[in-house]
C-alpha cells in the first residue's frame, strides 16, 4: 500500500486519462497505417509503431496498478509535532553543519530537484518518526550522517 498526496493522485489520474482517452487510439490508428503498408518482415515503421504501442501498454498498466495500489493520505491525521508523510523538515548536517530543507514524499512523488525525497530513501527513512531537536542517523553510501531535526511543518 502506497500513500499519495491528493495532487499527486490527481496527476496520476490525469496522465492515466490521457493514454487512455489520447495516447493509445493515435498510437492504435499509426499501428494500421504502418500494417497497410504491406510486408511487416521489412517494415521498420510497423516495428517503431508495435514499440511505441508496447510502451504505452506498459505506462498505462503501471499507472493503474499505482491507483489500485494507492490511498491518498488525509493532511489533518497526521502528527504535527514528528516527521511523517508530507512533512517539510529542516535539519542540520552535524558533520558539515549545513542546513537543509526537504518534504517527505511517497516513491511516485520523489523529485530530489524540488527538495523532495522519499520516505524510503536513507534520509527519508533515518528521518520518520523523529521530533524537533533529536538527531536522526542515516546510512548512505558515503557513511553515516547524523543529521539534528530544527523544524517540522506539514505540507
Amino acid at each position: 500500500m502506497e500513500y499519495l498526496s491528493k495532487q499527486r493522485y490527481d496527476e496520476i489520474s490525469a496522465e492515466l486519462k490521457h493514454l487512455v482517452d489520447v495516447v493509445y487510439p493515435k498510437v492504435k490508428d499509426d499501428l494500421a497505417e504502418a500494417r497497410a503498408q504491406g510486408d511487416l518482415s521489412e517494415n521498420a515503421g510497423y516495428r517503431e509503431a508495435r514499440r511505441i504501442q508496447a510502451k504505452t501498454i506498459s505506462r498505462i498498466r503501471f499507472l493503474q496498478k499505482v491507483l489500485e495500489h494507492s490511498r491518498v493520505i488525509d493532511p489533518d491525521n497526521l502528527p504535527k509535532d514528528r516527521v511523517c508523510l508530507l512533512s517539510r523538515v529542516e535539519f542540520t548536517n552535524l558533520s558539515t553543519n549545513t542546513r537543509t530543507k526537504i518534504e517527505i514524499v511517497s516513491p511516485h512523488e520523489m523529485d530530489l530537484k524540488a527538495g523532495k525525497i522519499s520516505l524510503k530513501s536513507p534520509i527519508g527513512a533515518a528521518l520518520m518518526g523523529k521530533k524537533v531537536g533529536e538527531i536522526a542517523e542515516a546510512q548512505v553510501p558515503s557513511g553515516t550522517l547524523r543529521l539534528r531535526i530544527e523544524s517540522i511543518t506539514l505540507l
